[in-house]
């Protein structure tokens, strides 16, 4: 390695740990196998309420640098889902670098159960975005700090719908008066595992829907069976519509799309909605918006995963997932109070919670 090399790499690692440092993180691992193929990093936020527990994504990321903002951001939401739901976890997540359509091995994810198995139980994973409970099984035979298998809580979808679903229901609630969807025009970005089961509860209630999705075969089924109106990837930010639903990747609330955007309510299932939630999040209260935070409403899935790690009913869990309808409106009405986004109101009341275990 020549005398550039070894300055590019030190360069890297310290803006590796100054991102850790910004963020508050407490590990991040980075994982390579060549024989497998497995590109992956994993990055622990914060153990202090417990072991961190965040899925895993798989994800064709642009470069590594795309791929560590994303793990670093989406473990320290974790860390603040986990704590505004009351579990007793701390945050993590990780990411692996590969098109989940053709690049998935049994190999690839029974290395990267080795590599989960070598953080001795800090970390937790679980499917995410490209991920499955049967690609879970080849993790768990590496390592038993695995959760959402099949046979046990299963797919968490579901459950994260059901909590979208909910916390939509209290926006509405404190923006329109009354919780009915019913009429309302709602549009769904993203109507894969969770979106679909979001768009079955919204159908059932009668509401007026359009989605929109990357992957057209799923996009004509889910219209066909739900009745829906499809439109463009890019078109969705133009609709005359009373709620946006993003429930594909984050960020599409940004500085090319708030202008666009003729809604009321912002609520749906994707993580880290607010490109930047320190501008995004007042210029939608700015323009009457009403955010429901994306780590409150979406925490269903982890709920799911948490009632598998310390064995709770299903039962239990829907009544977890059902409670998000109580702590959405106590963020929306705290904010208000407060004149303070929903997002810094939320994170406060995580916030509140880590520091009183930390003490």
């Amino acid at each position: 390695m020549d005398v550039q090399s070894i300055t590019d790499v030190k360069d890297n690692n310290i803006q590796v740990l100054g991102h850790m440092l910004d963020m508050g993180h407490e590990q991040v691992l980075f994982c390579n196998d060549p024989k497998s193929g497995l590109k992956a990093i994993v990055a622990v936020h914060n153990t202090v309420c417990g072991p961190a527990l965040g899925g895993t994504r798989m994800w064709q990321y642009e470069n590594e640098e795309h791929a560590l903002k994303d793990v670093l951001r989406l473990s320290r939401g974790m860390t603040y889902k986990n704590s505004i739901s009351n579990l007793n976890l701390g945050g993590g997540k990780a990411v692996i670098i590969g098109d989940s359509r053709k690049d998935k091995s049994k190999d690839l994810f029974k290395r990267f159960g080795k590599f989960v198995d070598s953080l001795n139980g800090n970390y937790i994973t679980a499917e995410d975005v490209g991920i499955s409970p049967a690609d879970m099984v080849y993790v768990a035979q590496e390592t038993q700090h695995v959760a959402g298998l099949p046979g046990k809580s299963g797919d968490p979808s579901p459950v994260t719908a059901y909590g979208v679903y909910m916390g939509m229901k209290a926006a509405s609630k404190v923006q329109f008066g009354n919780d009915s969807l019913e009429g309302k025009r709602i549009a769904v970005q993203g109507v894969g595992h969770v979106g679909e089961y979001l768009v079955e509860h919204l159908s059932k209630e009668g509401a007026k829907l359009f989605i929109s999705d990357i992957h057209e075969p799923t996009l004509s089924h889910v219209a066909t069976k739900y009745g829906a109106e499809v439109v463009g990837l890019d078109d969705i930010y133009d609709l005359d519509m009373d709620i946006y639903a993003p429930c594909a990747l984050g960020a599409t609330i940004n500085d090319r799309t708030l202008n666009r955007l003729k809604c009321s309510i912002v609520a749906g299932a994707a993580n880290n909605q607010l490109e930047d939630e320190f501008v995004h999040g007042e210029v939608l209260r700015g323009k009457g918006i009403t955010y429901a935070p994306d780590y409150l409403i979406n925490a269903g899935g982890v709920m799911n995963c948490y009632a598998e790690v310390v064995g709770l009913e299903r039962s239990e869990v829907m009544k977890m997932a059902e409670n998000i309808y109580n702590t959405t409106i106590e963020i929306i009405n705290y904010s208000r109070k407060e004149g303070i986004p929903t997002y810094l109101a939320a994170n406060r009341k995580a916030e509140k919670r880590i520091a009183e275990l930390s003490a």
